[in-house]
């Protein structure tokens, strides 16, 4: 059977999102699955109308006589864009409305203060069938307008679906991703904002701890390496650095600790301190023989004070 259907829709409940300067309410919900009328609309129907309610004009309530007739030119505020389909909820779609019409303050006030003062009604015309006690809506094949109203029937507001006949409103649980974009858009960009933040101060305490770290494993291979370099000049036979027997700094200068701790491994660092037991070896023979040769005293006092080894030489040096 084919007839004219007027719906009802509110917001109550949902904070609007408005968009003043373009004159937009996006993502308002214009046609629910049930009605306080007794319908009940086919997600099918709904999926094959969304073609008739994309740029179908919005008035100002209904028409108070032929629901198919003309409309007054003050009655027009805006139309429909970005018309899309859930099947588990409804008709969805981007509201533009005429920012200079005289009920947009109006509107715009309700929307973002008052959501259940201001819904959406569909006129029209559609195929029907009773199955039980339900009046089942199996197509729509016209749509005349949809109105703006003060009491719509099949959602709560331009967004959240109603409870009806003893069913309960949609709970958080139940809600998807999906479900989320279309009706609240602002709270999913609120929510990747937030993430973005938190994953941003991850990352930047996470470089400042590799950043320690690295510090750290600098510091500890630093410190290896001086034990190192002290181990190796204890078995060597020259003196600690800055000990009192190399105070002066003739043995091991800056520049040769310098070396040592810039050596890549071990075995350089030995052939490092080896080169200078060597070089302090061949001084010690040098000024053995030199202290061999008889001066004012005699020539075997001289000969049995003479370095035998670095260790000796460096005490003699000292």
């Amino acid at each position: 059977m084919s007839e004219t259907l007027q719906e009802f829709v509110d917001s109550r409940g949902v904070m609007m999102r408005v968009d003043r300067e373009q004159g937009v309410i996006r993502g308002v919900k214009v046609l629910g699955l049930r009605s306080r009328n007794g319908r009940t609309y086919l997600a099918e129907a709904l999926e094959r109308a969304v073609p008739l309610y994309e740029g179908a004009k919005v008035n100002v309530n209904h028409p108070k006589a032929n629901p198919l007739g003309p409309r007054d030119y003050q009655d027009r505020i805006g139309n429909l864009r970005n018309v899309l389909v859930r099947a588990d909820a409804g008709l969805f779609a981007d509201f533009h409305f005429n920012p200079k019409h005289a009920l947009a303050e109006q509107l715009v006030w309700d929307a973002e203060h008052a959501a259940e003062n201001v819904g959406f009604s569909h006129n029209v015309l559609a195929r029907t069938a009773r199955r039980g006690d339900r009046t089942v809506v199996e197509a729509i094949t016209k749509v005349q307008s949809v109105d703006l109203v003060a009491d719509p029937a099949t959602t709560r507001g331009l967004f959240e679906s109603s409870a009806q006949d003893g069913e309960p409103a949609p709970t958080l649980a139940e809600a998807t991703v999906a479900l989320l974009k279309a009706l609240r858009p602002d709270l999913v960009d609120g929510l990747l904002g937030e993430q973005a933040e938190r994953l941003k101060s991850t990352s930047d305490k996470l470089a400042q701890a590799e950043g320690d770290l690295d510090r750290l494993r600098e510091s500890e291979a630093q410190a290896r390496r001086e034990i190192l370099i002290h181990r190796l000049l204890a078995e060597s036979g020259l003196p600690e650095p800055g000990s009192p027997q190399e105070k002066n700094g003739c043995l091991l200068s800056e520049r040769f600790l310098a070396a040592l701790l810039q050596a890549p491994d071990e075995p350089s660092v030995r052939e490092l301190i080896a080169d200078r037991v060597a070089l302090i070896e061949s001084l010690s023979l040098s000024a053995g023989a030199a202290a061999s040769r008889p001066r004012s005293r005699d020539q075997h006092t001289l000969s049995d004070r003479r370095p035998t080894n670095t260790k000796s030489f460096v005490q003699a040096i000292t």
